[in-house]
This record gives C-alpha cells, structure tokens and sequence, in this order.
C-alpha cells in the first residue's frame, strides 16, 4: 500500500516492544488516536505519552474517565471510546486479537474493519490475526516482532516455593484473595491486580510490587493484555475460568498472551502451574514456548450502520448477521440485552416514537452494567435514568447526588469497598456523557472524588489484609548480601530496616509474639542476624556496668535492670556457687564468656560482703581441734546452727575454744548457735538461695518481710528454711531467733516447775496475743494451762489507793463519788449528787451500776506455763502435747504468776528453766562462770 495511508499489522508474541513501537509511531505525527484493552492499560499509557509531551496536549478517554486538554493533539483512549470520524494522522489498535473475544470482539472487529487514520495505521495483536487481517483487510501489510527473550516452561511448583518476582494468575476474585492470604503467611505479602479496580488502586498496587515493598504480585487475567511489570516466573492456579456463560479452558493463546508477561526486555522468563492446576500438556507447553498456535478463523462481529426509526428496528439492525465467511454474528452483549428488556415496558415504549428518543434509549442503554447485580436490577436503573433523561433532557442534580452520597463511605473491609467502587463506575461513567448532567464539571469531579477515595480505602484494605511489610522487608534483605541494621531502644525494643520484630531482654532475643509460622521464622533469622553487633556492644556495656545494676532473685536468678541475663548453680561449695548465662548462641561464645565472668564477679563480690564473718571464720588458721571443726559446721550452716543438732559438740568446747569462737561474733543461745549480723535482711536473703542451691531445690523459699519478730508458719516449707531464714517454728508461728534468746533469758527467771504466766514483756518482744503466746509456749515444749478468772477492775484499784484528802479540803463519800463526773472536784460533785436519787448503800455495791444487779462477775482468761517435756525436735510437727484443757483458776486465785495471794513462791529460787543434773557442768556461755566456779571450789 503506498505511503500516506499505509495499514500495517505488527503482530508478534508478549515482549516483542509493539506497544511501544505504536507511541513511537504515533509521537513522529502531529495528531494520533490509540486504542487500549482495557482502562488500566489506557492510563499506563497515557503516562508515558504525557511524559513525553506533556499533558496539555494529551487526552484520556475511557468509560469512566476523560481528561481532554484545549489543544489535545493525541488521544489514548480505551477501544470502546475512541471517537469516530475524527480525522487524526494516525491511528492504533491494541491487542487485535480480541476480535475473537465473545463479550467485545465486536468493537474490535469493527475497529479493524472501519478505524482508520489519515496517514498511518497500526493494529498490534497475536500472529494468530495474521489470516482474518489479509482476508478482511487486503490492503494492510505484516511486521513481523520476534520476542526479545526466552520464555520456559518450568513445570509445577508449590507457592511455598516460588521464588521472588512471581505473578501468580487466578481466575475469579475469591482465588485470588486466597492466595494473595497464603503468600501472605509464607512470604510476607503480595500485590493484587484485577481488571475490577479502579486505576488508582491497581496503580498502587502494582507501585507496591514495582517498588520491591513486596515480591509477587496475584493477578487475574488481566495482567496478560500489556500491562509491563518486572515478571521473572508466572504460575497458573488454574487452566479454566468463567467466561460470563459458563466455565471453559483456556486455548493456549490465551494461556500464552498471561505467560507472556514472564521476563520483560532482554530478561528472560518462566511460566508454569501451581496450586490445583494440572501440569501443563507437552503440546501446549511447547505451543506457548514457541508461539506457535492455531490461526483464528472466526471473528466477532456487530452492525456498525443502526437505524434509530424504532426500538424494533434497532433491535433488528442490532441481530443483522454478517455477510462475510471470516466474521460471525455477536451474541447479545449487555446493552442489547438492556435494550430488549426495556423495549418491553409500555412507558418506555411510549416515549420511544422518533429517532432522538430511540437513540438517547440506546445511549442509555450502552452504560456498562458495573455492578453485575442481575439483569433485571440492570434493566432497571437504565430504566430511571432514561426517564429522567427523555422528561427533564439531564438527570436531576438532588437525585444523582442521592445516589453518590449513599456509596460515598470508606468504612467496611475489601468486599463492601469493591462494591461501591463498582458502584460508582456507573455514575462516574454517567458524568462523563456530554449534555446528561446540568453540571458535567461539577458531577465528573465529584464521582471522581468518591471513586478516588474508595481507591484509596481498597488498596489500604488490600495492603492490610495481604501485606505483612515486616516479613516482606525482612525476606528481601535476608537475601541480599548487606547486613541489616538493628536497632535497640532504651526498652529494649528490636527494629530491624525499622520493621519492630521483638525485645532484646539481656541477651536473649523473645521475638514477637502476634508473629506465627513461617513468618515467625523469617523474623527470627533476621533479627538474629542483625543483632550480632548489637551482642558484642551490649556485653561490653555489661562488663563496665556497676554492681548496683546486678542483682539477683530469691529464686537464684540473675538480673541486669530488669532483664534476666542469667542464675546460679550449684557449685563445690554452700559459698561458691556457679552461673549460668542467658545468652542466645547466635551472640556467639565470646559474648557468653564475658557475661559469665561478669556474674561470678558479681556474686563471688556479694558473697565476700554479705558473708566475710563466714569467709574470714573459715580461714582463721588460730583455731585448732574442736573449735576448728565447730567453725566448718557454721561455715557450711551459713552461720546459724540449731543447737539441738550440735548439742554434743557445744558441750564439747572447752572455755577457751567458746571464747575463741565469740570473738568471731558466734553467739551461743538456749536454742541457737548463730551469729546476729547475718540474721540482718540481706545475707539472711542471699543465704535462704545459697542453702536453695546446696539442697538441690526447684523451688526456693522465700525470705521473710525485714522486721517482723513472728511470721505464719510454711507447713510446706523444706526442712530447715525456716532456721535458714533466721526463724525458728513453735506452733503455728515461727519466731526470729534472736528474739527467741531474749524470751529464753526471760524464761530462765521463772519458776517453769510451780507454773508462771506471760508477762507483759514476754507478750511485747514477740508481738503476739495471748492465745498465739501459749500455742508458742507449747511449740518451745511448755504445757499450757488455760484458766478464768474474776479480773480485777481498775475502779476497785483506785479506790483502795487513794490518798488521804487534806484537812481543808473537802471529802466526797461513795455516793457522791459515784454521782460525780470523771475529773469533778468534790464541790461540784455535791452540785452532782443533788441531781441523783438516794439509794440503799447495800442494795448497790460500789462501781455497780443500778441495772446491773443480776449480771455475774466480768473474768478474764490466763495460762499457766510449766516445763512439760522435752522440746521436740525442731522442724517437727506442731500442736503434739500441751494441756489446753479449760478449768476454773485455783482458789483465791489473785496472787502473783498464778500462786495464792499473799503466799511466797517458795522455792523459787531453787529452779531454773531446766530441770537440775546430777553434778551439771557449769556453762560456760554463762557469763557468770567464773564466779560460779569460784563458789563451787569453797563449798
């Protein structure tokens, strides 16, 4: 064909460069039209034709989208919409293979037969047009486009296993989000791409992808017709999808135009199945691989030439069959199934008697059916807006504004977005007919608004739902060769590449705990690797840090702040315990070395603070023979020994072996042998742990609250923890023991044979109540006594003592004693004792009020302490013997300690607190000793 008006087929597989041979072609003219597939594509388009050109200069048209500059020199525009009659120097068709398509083969069918620009035209499509082109367009001529990479097929392979850079193809919205959730878990997100979205949120999506945020990207088909994105592999989910009508497999041109879409430029790519697809037959394998497939011999086709007289005769205009052998009628589209359903309403069919009304009908009646409700709602809608239309000539601003205001919402997840989004389509679609609206610049922007902002909530919703940006940027810089960056706040807090992925707690690393599966792995691995530096920087720290900032629990674990970084183990000795580190193995063994030098120090610096009364004790080399082996006893006891359990070696110790043993701050008590600094809170706190880890224990007990003299008893308790904790168990309570010395000093003054009664003092030192004190007594190996009596009241006391009055002053009897107010002089008790009726002195006994004659006298109950038996042995069981049997006090029962009133305690002297020996050495702790002993020699 000669020069001016040339038609040119450049047909060719996916990655041949036709798209962009076109935008070439079209930019060496002054004017030019190109028509796209779809709308996504018309605006990837128009960005690169505005980034040539600028945008004052080019226009998009689609269905739902017009952007038409004053002097707009060329169109890119969606096949559907690109104008008639335009007259423009050259003119392009894209994918032209879509003749055969049964929904829209029709337009491009009659693009290809009718479209045509003044000097150039293009029509870019599949070496399978190649036969219907010569036979319906015998002028054209044939650029052949090779592909400018290899494409393999590679067989099967799990999602699990795809590597980066994937597109994984879905056939139906609900495939794809299933396996846009499972890379999601596995790889840290994908991007999803369908031909639904809007161009904005398909534009983020794909950015997304684009960008490296995530690595595969889960599409429909409809990434196959031209869209450029950096593809390696593309896996099939499945082989067949729903056609609108029914579902069928895909032909292999079909299979090859999405595969294609692998390895872009000089990149080559990859294709195969995954999921529940069936591998691949060989034969379409190999048909993909080398672009060879079976030549299209039918195309769709549709009346271009209707006629508008009635709604019968464009209906018949519409059905008219083609008269050439390559082309086959359409079947019924949506606007035609539109305009059936119409033509049966009455009203509609009134309105309709002259062309204008019939084609506005069919104008109508072309407004794609977005929502894809049914048929019927379809029909409908088309149905309010024709009438709106052919009464008022524009649709009502109140209604449409009803109508977009309803689906101006952003709230509710990625289904009911996509809805409105759809929704909306429709109105955007309705504002860009010339003449429908009263306000086109107005209801454009605003439907474009709204759909602007359900763009943006659907790709929040779509990165939310399907993109873990943590894993993905962790999985990305996993594989690359740089280190990652780890970052440690002052809490604690891990960020790696400002991801948080978990706490550094000492140096242990606890990840994130909302992070499962192989996720969890994935931030793992990261973190681990990213924290190595972080490790050696904080053992350093570690090493310089203070004692103050180390200190260790009662359950033997080791703290740095608030973090655990390790605990105590047994070692060869009570005072020489061992450490064990908290120390991840990724943080390497030099880490670990230093952590555990820097605990032993710790505690081996704590143990010669709190215990140098021990440490200096054992290393006194002074002390030989008895002494010597009483010494490693305390030692190993931590420095408190029941005397019970050594009573054979007390007695043992000569005076100057006891003497030598004192000036080491030993002291030897009734029922302890302990020395009184370590009973203080600390060591008694380090001591119970140390004792803990000798005995084996799991679980360590606890050290008592500082300052208490008696604390509940621990039934449960190991034996011997409470003599480790400084306590000693009577009954149900234990008693410090150093408090336990002072009672005993107080008890060797009574008479433990004839019975006393706790005294005042006895009741102050230990804190307790009078019942407590007995259930004590008792536990120490005491008999309890319990008594009543008639209590003696205060009144009868002051009484019996008052002074003699002065000879001045005046005198009050009993009964202006008892009328008078506490405090009264006698003169205003006589004002008082006017006021009171006279009543028989011997009908009311003095301090006896009048309505008190039938009560009985007020008593109180005592205990009688006698030394009752041997002390059981300690840490034995409490309530075993004691008498608490009740009784009545013993006759005229008001005398001192229990005994008769006015009678001597005699003997008293005699007793002590335990029961006389035949020819009992004197003790030498009695600081009296050696003047007992002088005594002794001069009798």
């Amino acid at each position: 064909m000669t020069g001016d008006k040339r038609v040119v087929a450049v047909l060719g597989p996916t990655n041949t460069g036709k798209t962009t041979y076109a935008i070439e072609r079209m930019l060496g003219h002054r004017t030019g039209v190109i028509g796209l597939p779809l709308r996504l594509l018309a605006r990837e388009v128009y960005d690169r034709v505005v980034a040539a050109r600028g945008p004052s200069v080019v226009a998009l048209v689609t269905g739902e989208e017009r952007i038409v500059p004053p002097r707009t020199q060329y169109w890119v525009c969606t096949v559907e919409a690109m104008p008639d009659g335009m007259g423009c120097d050259f003119l392009a068709v894209d994918e032209i293979q879509l003749c055969a398509d049964p929904e829209r083969g029709h337009v491009f069918t009659d693009r290809l037969l009718r479209a045509r620009g003044l000097h150039e035209t293009l029509f870019l499509g599949s070496d399978t047009m190649r036969g219907p082109i010569r036979a319906l367009v015998p002028q054209a001529q044939f650029m052949q486009r090779e592909r400018m990479s290899d494409l393999t097929y590679i067989g099967a392979k799990k999602i699990s296993r795809m590597k980066p850079r994937s597109a994984i193809v879905g056939f139906s919205v609900e495939n794809v989000y299933a396996i846009a959730e499972l890379i999601r878990r596995q790889k840290g997100g994908a991007a999803v791409v369908m031909g639904a979205l809007s161009p904005r949120t398909r534009n983020a999506q794909v950015d997304m992808y684009q960008n490296g945020e995530v690595d595969y990207l889960v599409a429909t088909d409809a990434i196959g017709m031209g869209l450029n994105l950096d593809v390696d592999h593309v896996a099939f989910s499945a082989l067949s999808k729903f056609d609108g009508r029914r579902m069928r497999p895909l032909a292999p041109n079909e299979l090859a135009q999405i595969a294609g879409r692998a390895g872009r430029g000089l990149k080559n790519g990859t294709f195969g199945v995954t999921g529940d697809a069936a591998p691949l037959d060989e034969g379409v394998a190999e048909a993909i691989t080398s672009h060879r497939f079976t030549p299209l011999k039918k195309l769709n086709w549709r009346n271009h030439a209707l006629q508008f007289g009635s709604i019968e005769r464009l209906i018949a205009t519409l059905e008219t069959s083609p008269d050439h052998e390559m082309l086959v009628k359409a079947r019924d589209a949506d606007d035609l199934s539109a305009l059936k359903a119409l033509a049966q309403d009455a009203e509609i069919t009134a309105r309709c008697t002259d062309g204008p009304s019939v084609r506005l009908l069919w104008d109508v009646c072309r407004i794609p059916d977005f929502r894809g409700i049914s048929h019927a709602e379809h029909a409908g809608l088309l149905e309010v807006i024709f009438n709106h239309l052919h009464e008022r000539g524009q649709i009502p601003d109140e209604w449409l504004a009803r109508q977009i205001q309803r689906i101006d919402r952003t709230d509710g997840d990625i289904d009911a977005l996509s809805k409105r989004l759809a929704f909306i389509r429709t109105w955007t679609y309705v504002a860009q007919r010339k003449g429908w609206t009263a306000d086109e610049i107005h209801w454009r922007e605003e439907a474009r608004s709204v759909e602007d902002r359900l763009s943006d909530a659907l790709h929040e919703r779509l990165t939310q739902r399907f993109v873990d940006r943590r894993t993905s940027v962790l999985l990305r810089r996993l594989g690359q060769k740089e280190a990652m960056v780890a970052d440690v706040s002052n809490t604690g807090e891990v960020t790696v590449e400002g991801e948080f992925v978990g706490r550094l707690e000492g140096f242990r690393f606890s990840q994130d705990k909302s992070a499962t599966g192989a996720e969890a792995k994935t931030i793992k691995s990261a973190a681990l690797q990213a924290l190595a530096p972080q490790f050696h920087l904080r053992a350093d720290r570690f090493y310089n840090a203070p004692d103050t900032e180390i200190d260790f629990t009662e359950q033997g674990g080791l703290m740095w702040g608030k973090d655990a970084v390790g605990k105590l183990i047994a070692g060869p000795e009570a005072l020489k315990p061992q450490v064990e580190v908290f120390v991840d193995d990724v943080a390497g063994p030099e880490v670990a070395q230093k952590v555990q030098r820097r605990l032993q120090h710790f505690i081996d610096r704590k143990i010669a603070a709190l215990f140098e009364l021990l440490i200096t004790l054992n290393r006194d080399e002074t002390l030989t023979g008895l002494a010597r082996g009483f010494a490693f006893q305390m030692v190993e006891a931590l420095g408190v020994l029941p005397r019970a359990a050594v009573a054979n070696e007390v007695k043992a110790l000569d005076q100057d072996a006891r003497g030598a043993l004192r000036k080491h701050g030993i002291r030897f008590g009734q029922f302890t042998i302990f020395m009184p600094l370590l009973l203080k809170p600390a060591p008694t706190r380090l001591r119970l742990v140390l004792w803990s880890l000798s005995k084996g224990l799991s679980d360590f007990p606890e050290a008592p609250p500082p300052g208490l003299v008696t604390i509940p008893a621990d039934a449960a308790a190991p034996e011997g923890a409470d003599t480790m904790a400084g306590y000693r168990v009577a009954g149900e309570r234990a008693i410090r023991i150093d408090m336990l010395e002072r009672l005993a000093d107080m008890l060797r003054g009574e008479n433990s044979r004839a019975g006393f009664e706790a005294t005042a003092d006895m009741l102050s030192i230990t804190g307790m109540t009078l019942e407590q004190f007995a259930d004590l007594m008792q536990g120490l190996g005491y008999k309890a006594e319990r008594g009543e009596r008639e209590k003696v009241k205060p009144v009868d006391a002051v009484v019996a003592e008052a002074p003699t009055p002065a000879e001045d002053a005046p005198v009050m009897d009993e009964a202006e004693a008892d009328a008078a107010p506490a405090g009264a002089t006698p003169d205003e008790a006589v004002a008082a004792e006017a006021a009171v009726p006279d009543i028989p002195a011997e009908e009311t006994p003095i301090g006896t009020a009048p309505d008190a004659e039938d009560a009985g006298p007020e008593t109180e109950v005592f205990y009688t302490f006698t030394w009752g038996r041997a002390p059981r042995a300690h840490g034995a069981g409490r309530k075993q013997g004691g008498d608490r049997s009740k009784g009545k006090g013993k006759p005229g029962g008001k005398g001192k300690r229990g005994g008769p009133r006015g009678e001597k305690d005699k003997g008293a002297q005699k007793f002590s607190a335990r029961p006389p020996k035949s020819e009992k050495k004197i003790d030498p702790d009695n600081p009296f000793a050696a003047a007992l002993m002088g005594l002794k020699d001069t009798k």
